[in-house]
């Protein structure tokens, strides 16, 4: 089987979505890039997480071209291939989880209320601007990834310190530095989405984290003098 790495990590990584209670149904995928090939393996459109075996996963490069596999990919395959190429990332997960999907569809950013975000997110999570008529009606999925690029353009941000975004009326997509990372960093996402509902359940005025408090917490996994967990 050709590209039997990156095809294995992909299929360990979707199945780990509704293992996560990320997903409904086959509302997810994730996507796991090979930079140096220019290649990645991506769900196919559709099919069942437990059916899933890595012989299943779709090549495709980043000309949104299938190299190998005998399935169609995933639908959002367009918008993976505009993040690939921009943020160069090695592996990406989409979700409609619920309480980021609430946050995208209110076209609200996700603020950075405490340390848990903190620890996974350097700042408030951003939302994309809505889609154009003529956006969606012309390579939708393209120009969803076009539009988390150019969110990030101007807001000056880091893809590497923000490895999320929400895409206004539709949900989040979040990456990070394998299958598994980047689904790990779906169920954070999650998480402090939740948290922030509650937050603002309990005080629509809530502030947000001190930005002392935030880069210490952030820093400490994230820096270059990290001290989190074990080297």
């Amino acid at each position: 089987m050709k590209f039997e790495d990156i095809r294995a990590e992909a299929c360990v990584a979707n199945k780990m979505l509704p293992q996560s209670k990320l997903v409904d149904m086959t509302f997810g995928n994730v996507g796991v890039f090979d930079k140096e090939r220019g290649v990645f393996a991506i769900k196919p459109s559709g099919v069942d997480y437990e059916k899933l075996t890595p012989e299943d996963m779709v090549i495709v490069d980043l000309n949104g071209k299938v190299v190998d596999g005998n399935l169609r990919p995933s639908s959002d395959t367009p918008t993976y291939v505009e993040i690939f190429k921009a943020f160069g990332v090695r592996a990406m997960v989409h979700t409609h989880s619920r309480a980021a999907t609430a946050f995208a569809q209110a076209l609200m950013p996700i603020p950075a209320f405490g340390t848990t975000h903190s620890d996974y997110f350097y700042g408030d999570i951003p939302v994309t601007r809505p889609m154009t008529a003529d956006e969606i009606a012309s390579e939708y999925e393209k120009n969803t990834g076009l539009v988390i690029v150019e969110t990030f353009k101007k807001l000056n941000l880091n893809p590497d310190e923000m490895q999320a975004v929400l895409v206004a009326w539709h949900a989040p997509f979040v990456w990070g530095n394998s299958g598994k990372k980047a689904v790990e960093n779906a169920k954070a996402l999650e998480i402090c989405a939740d948290m922030a509902l509650k937050t603002l359940s309990l005080n629509p005025s809530a502030a947000r984290i001190s930005e002392e408090l935030k880069d210490k917490h952030f820093l400490r996994k994230h820096g270059k003098n990290a001290y989190y967990g074990q080297i």
